[in-house]
């Protein structure tokens, strides 16, 4: 199947991938490099862009789960894979054996991987997670908690099962407040200072996602992991345009009937639109089945031999509708851009009220993606 014969497909250019990536390496020249390839990529296709980052040189791939790197191992990805969540300790010779490093966040988990990977033989690389105001995975050191927490990631990276090559936080609002992601900023620094007095240092200090990179080059410290931005796309409207960076993913679909409908006339599901003229009415095979969202109905605009139209009426399971009444040439067949070049996937979030995360990761698998150089 090509996107000749698709319904509806996504073009996936490789080629912007790779330009996005050299731009945000100069961002930090003398860090690592960690390529997210989490959630399908962000809806992008996990191995093949996997292959890409590491063809281009990146140090490690950041998965969210076992699964993930199991698929990215099984199609003969060799470059360091990390699972930033949960994985259950039953896991442990799955994880030795394809030489998957993890995520450590609890000490009873911490103990219990260390007593499995002993058992076995070996010793589970694994990155220390702190929490320095995300509150969610890792062990608690802010000014109250940081005696205490320090002890405990100590107490970790002790342990003989395990060999801790890295140790890392999450900012909570890297994107719009300075003071607090500053505030983390020292929280973690004043951590690394108090472990490596108790003898405790890392190879690989990590703490910068994607508006971090941007917004704080004092804590890019020796790796960054900047995800959307590898996509092309800002991770808040507060960082548009501080590097030039192309969206990797343009959706697709193309008309597959045109009718002339006259004014009066209801469209699609509900009632929810009818037509104020005398109209052409051009169906679309994509709907929320293929990640559209059916909250967007009436309020959202696709490309169509380059010039925007309106979408009209619900937006169904399979298909949707265009006025294209402006565009009197169209024809079955013709191209349509749900979103890509000309039409930033940005206005469908705003519309929405959500991120352009979301938005890339809802596109279904039942959506082919073309990879292109």
């Amino acid at each position: 199947m090509t996107e000749q014969t698709s319904r509806t497909w996504a073009v996936i250019h490789l080629d912007r991938l790779a330009r996005n990536y050299e731009t945000l390496r100069k961002l930090a020249p003398h860090s690592k490099f960690a390529g997210l390839v989490k959630a399908n990529a962000y809806g992008h296709g996990a191995v093949p862009v996997a292959k890409k980052l590491e063809q281009l040189g990146a140090d490690y791939l950041l998965v969210a789960c076992l699964d993930e790197a199991e698929e990215l191992r099984e199609a003969g990805v060799q470059a360091p894979i990390l699972i930033l969540g949960y994985t259950p300790v039953s896991a442990t010779e799955a994880l030795l054996r394809q030489r998957i490093v993890q995520t450590v966040y609890d000490p009873e988990q911490a103990r219990a991987f260390s007593d499995a990977a002993l058992s076995l033989g070996g010793r589970l690389r694994c990155h220390l997670k702190a929490d320095t105001g995300m509150s969610r995975l890792g062990i608690l050191c802010d000014e109250s908690h940081l005696k205490q927490g320090a002890e405990s990631l100590a107490e970790m990276a002790r342990l003989p099962g395990l060999e801790p090559e890295g140790i890392f936080m999450h900012f909570s609002d890297a994107d719009t407040c300075p003071e607090y992601s500053e505030l983390q900023i020292r929280r973690f620094r004043s951590l690394l200072e108090r472990l490596e007095t108790m003898g405790i240092t890392f190879p690989i200090r990590h703490c910068c996602a994607g508006a971090a990179t941007l917004n704080y080059p004092q804590a890019h410290l020796d790796m960054i992991r900047p995800g959307i931005l590898l996509y092309g796309h800002s991770p808040d409207h507060s960082c548009d345009g501080k590097i030039p960076l192309e969206p990797v993913m343009e959706v697709k679909s193309h008309v597959v009937s045109v009718k002339r409908l006259p004014r009066g006339t209801c469209v699609s599901y509900g009632r929810t639109y009818t037509l104020e003229r005398d109209s052409l009415v051009a169906a679309v095979p994509v709907g929320y089945a293929d990640g559209l969202f059916r909250l967007l109905s009436n309020r959202q605009e696709m490309l169509v031999r380059g010039q925007r139209v309106p979408q009209i009426g619900r937006v169904c399971m399979d298909m949707c509708m265009l006025d294209v009444t402006d565009l009197p040439q169209v024809q079955v067949g013709d191209e349509v851009t749900v979103f890509g070049d000309g039409l930033p996937l940005e206005e469908k979030a705003d519309a929405l009220g959500t991120i352009s995360y979301e938005l890339l990761c809802a596109v279904s698998p039942r959506v082919k993606r073309v990879y292109v150089e």
